[in-house]
Parts: C-alpha cells; sequence; structure tokens
C-alpha cells in the first residue's frame, strides 16, 4: 500500500526518491555547516529554515507534477515575460543581502525574499522549448540559432548585470541543450559558441591570433554548410570578442577580476580571493577516504571555510564523508541526470523532450561548476549545489523542475 501511494504522489518513484535523499542529505550538512567553534547568526538555524522551504518545495512539487502539460505550453511566453520584467526590477529595487560581493539578486517584499533569476531560469526552458517544438525544420543553419539566442540572452543579459556570472552561466547550459535536443548539429553548436572562445582566447594575443586563422581556414574549407552572411558574421562576432575583451575585463568588479585570476593561480593572493579556493582544497584534502565523521570537520568547525553552507556545501561533504561521500553524491547525481536523458528520449511529445533536456542542461551546470570551483577546475562564481546548498528560491525552483519532469515524461501526448 505504502508502494502505490508513493507511486502515485511521485508519478516516478526513482528519480523522486533520490532528490528526496539528496534533498535530506542537504539539510543534514547544513546543520553540520551551522556547528561551529564560534556560532555564526549566519549559518545557525538555516537547516530549519531548508526544512520549512523543503516543505513548501514538496507542494509546489505536489502542484506541480499534476497541472496538464498543455498548460505549460500556454504559459510559457507570459511566464518567460514577467519573468523578464522581475530581472528588470532587481536591478532598480534589488538587495544583494546574503549573496556574492555588489550582486543585486534578491527582491525584498518585507513579508519574503526570494531570487527572480530562479524563476527565468524555469521560464527561459519553457519557452525555448515551446519555440524550438513548434518548428517544422530542425534547427541546422546559423541563422535558425538566432531567435533561440535571443530569447536566452536577454535574461542572461539582465542577469551579468546585476553582476551574477554564476547564474548567467545556466542560461548558456540551458540554450545549448534545448539547441541539441532540437536537432542541431554539434559542429554548429560549437560556431555558436566560438565567440565566446574567442573571448576567452583574446587575452593571449598569440592564442586569439591562432585561434582566429584556424577558424577562418575551417569556414572557408566548410563554406557549403553556411551562408556567406553567415560565415562573415562569425568572423566579425569573433573579431569583436577580440576587440571588446579589454573593456569588459575592465568593467568587471574587482573581485570578479580576482575569482580568475586565482583560478589561474591561488598562490596570487593567499589571504584575499585565493583563500575561498585554498580553504576548499584543504578541507576535501583532509577527508581521507572515509572523511573525518559527520560535523567533525576541524575546517569547517573554525569557520575556515567561506560560504561553507551554500557554495562550498560540497567542501564540507568532503571533509566529513571523504572521497566515499564525495563519490557517492556524484553518483546520486549522475543517476538524476541519466533518468532525465531517459524520459526525454521515451517522450513522444517534442515540447515535453525540450523541457526536460533543458532541466538537464541546467541541473548539469550547476552540478559542473559548483564541483569544479570547489575543486579548482573552473572560477569561483558563486552558484549552488541541486538540492544540497542553502537557498529556499533555488530549493523550490529545482522541485518545481522536478515536478515539471514527471508530468511531463509521464503523460501521453
Amino acid at each position: 500500500m505504502i508502494r502505490a501511494l508513493l507511486r502515485r504522489w511521485a508519478v516516478d518513484p526513482p528519480l523522486v526518491t533520490a532528490l528526496l535523499l539528496l534533498s535530506a542529505f542537504g539539510i543534514a550538512m547544513i546543520y553540520s555547516a551551522g556547528v561551529l567553534e564560534t556560532p555564526s547568526p549566519v549559518t545557525e538555524g538555516a537547516w530549519l529554515r531548508q526544512v520549512a522551504w523543503l516543505g513548501l518545495a514538496l507542494v509546489g512539487f505536489t502542484v506541480a507534477s499534476r497541472i496538464p502539460a498543455r498548460w505549460y505550453e500556454w504559459v510559457a511566453v507570459p511566464a518567460y515575460v514577467f519573468s523578464t520584467i522581475l530581472l528588470a526590477a532587481t536591478l532598480v529595487v534589488g538587495t544583494g543581502a546574503g549573496t556574492a560581493e555588489g550582486v543585486e539578486s534578491f527582491i525584498d517584499l518585507g513579508f519574503i525574499r526570494f531570487q527572480p533569476v530562479e524563476i527565468a531560469k524555469l521560464a527561459t526552458i519553457l519557452v525555448l522549448a515551446r519555440y524550438l517544438g513548434s518548428r517544422a525544420e530542425e534547427p541546422t543553419q546559423l541563422r535558425r540559432l538566432v531567435a533561440p539566442a535571443l530569447l536566452a540572452g536577454v535574461p542572461l543579459g539582465l542577469v551579468v548585470l546585476q553582476p551574477d556570472l554564476g547564474s548567467a552561466q545556466a542560461f548558456i547550459g540551458i540554450l545549448f541543450a534545448t539547441l541539441y535536443w532540437a536537432g542541431t548539429p554539434v559542429w554548429l553548436l560549437v560556431l555558436l559558441a566560438s565567440p565566446g572562445l574567442g573571448l576567452i582566447l583574446s587575452f593571449d594575443t598569440l592564442l586569439w591570433s591562432g585561434y582566429f586563422v584556424v577558424l577562418v581556414v575551417y569556414l572557408y574549407i566548410n563554406r557549403y554548410r553556411l551562408f556567406l552572411v553567415e560565415s562573415v558574421a562569425l568572423v566579425l562576432t569573433n573579431l569583436a570578442a577580440g576587440t571588446v575583451a579589454q573593456p569588459l575585463w575592465n568593467s568587471l568588479a574587482r573581485y570578479q577580476q580576482n575569482r580568475i585570476l586565482v583560478f589561474l593561480d591561488p598562490n596570487v593572493d593567499p589571504r584575499g580571493a585565493g583563500y575561498q579556493i585554498i580553504q576548499s582544497l584543504v578541507a576535501i584534502g583532509s577527508g581521507g577516504l572515509a572523511g573525518k565523521g559527520f560535523t567533525l570537520g576541524t575546517q569547517k568547525q573554525l569557520d575556515f571555510l567561506p560560504e561553507q553552507h551554500t557554495d562550498f556545501i560540497f567542501a564540507v561533504i568532503g571533509e566529513e564523508w571523504g572521497f566515499l561521500g564525495t563519490a557517492v553524491t556524484i553518483l546520486a547525481f549522475g543517476f538524476v541526470l541519466a533518468r532525465l536523458v531517459k524520459l526525454s528520449q521515451d517522450s513522444a511529445d517534442p515540447f515535453a523532450g525540450l523541457v526536460i533536456f533543458g532541466i538537464f542542461g541546467l541541473w548539469l551546470v550547476h552540478i559542473f561548476v559548483n564541483i569544479g570551483m570547489t575543486v579548482g577546475l573552473v572560477p569561483i562564481t558563486g552558484i549552488p549545489l541541486p538540492f544540497l546548498s542553502y537557498g529556499g528560491t533555488f530549493l523550490l525552483m529545482s522541485w518545481l523542475a522536478a515536478g515539471l519532469v514527471v508530468r511531463l515524461g509521464h503523460e501521453e501526448p
């Protein structure tokens, strides 16, 4: 009987059970993050607030998993417009409390404080799925990628202006995931991403020059694949990327520049911007095979780990549960992502498959970037780990996304 009730509520018991276990483990680790030698008002009691948000999130999941799929398609455009307005409003009335230095990502209504960007992520997935799912032909030409790129680019640009570079990466993941699932060839996605690669390489003149020559040669050899105007546009955008690199670097806040510099060498500023990654690596490395034990992490207890209940929760897991704990955590995320791919493949409805794979792209970026920044693989940008990091709006929207997945993945078109 219990199994029948679980199946009826969860719709997809394997996926929902994995997410419940991750959420419960997250609450336990948030509790551990608050066990310090000198209590902190920031982390103390955070786990109780996360429990309350989880209760609300499960209600949201229940509602979202009962709404007919067509309703999501109908609401896609209004939700996208509304979330874009909220993002714009954040630039005017936003507050940076509880976020990275200088980032205005919250709207405070007095009785509740929330992050519009989390709403915008789901809304962008829905509107991209509606647009791409309604196209008669697959987007196999560069010019057909312009509209989807603009749909993702508007909220991305507003988020960059906050400036929240971590969340901005999520929109890139959403765009490329939905385009891939819509049938865009990988080579065309690489060309679409080329201005971004050019922007990164432009900080070294020799590297950028070599890259630009390779790009031009490739476009010439494969000229039959693209219209002339598309090839010219790619060349011009890559030239523009190289031109704006220095002004863009100068426009970044000092702490953002430092985060990129210490990614290349944390010892450049070990007491400043490099402090986070150094302490994270020390914590994870000191965990060894099986860890120091629940609540017993010394780096965590002494409050050496910054943002240990949010962005660096994985470092707490590494210190207290060791290699085994981090491996199980990554495997759990791997199971969740694999389940999303399976549901996308099994879906006969293009809209449903695109939404599910868009959520796959969203969660994959969060998982890869968050874990990557704690072990020094990517620059620190401030992005939470799904279902584990502290954050009410993020947890709620993650469970709403799960509601969309199980509804769209199990509803016949």
